[in-house]
């Protein structure tokens, strides 16, 4: 089945970086395109950035216009969010989502901190 699993998220500096995992199975990763959002405690879930099954096109949220790259390996099934220049307010819980057959799949997440 399909399969999403988060990780590198951590507790970091303002100005700091990251660099989010998603492992991807159960599906062939170069025929969609991805998705990472982010989630605040009592908050909605809010798309961050996208990218095509290629990986030619990518679009970013406002907010991380600059700061934020996404990218993929589709021999290795992962997809990558690089974060620089980290906020207070991008602290969150981040996922990684695919929609494959009509049907939108999420990880569990991983929780980014932002705090000195």
């Amino acid at each position: 089945q399909v399969r999403l699993v988060e990780s590198g998220g951590a507790l970091v500096q303002p100005e700091g970086s990251l660099k989010l995992s998603c492992a991807t199975s159960g599906f062939t990763l170069r025929g969609y395109a991805m998705m990472w959002s982010r989630q605040t405690p009592g908050g909605e879930r809010e798309a961050v950035a996208t990218i095509s099954s290629t990986g030619d096109s990518t679009n970013y949220a406002d907010f991380v216009k600059g700061r934020f790259t996404i990218s993929r390996d589709n021999a290795n099934n992962i997809v990558y969010l690089q974060m620089n220049g980290l906020k207070p307010e991008d602290t969150a819980t981040y996922y990684c989502n695919v929609r494959v057959r009509g049907t939108n799949y999420w990880g569990q997440g991983t929780q980014v901190t932002v705090s000195s």
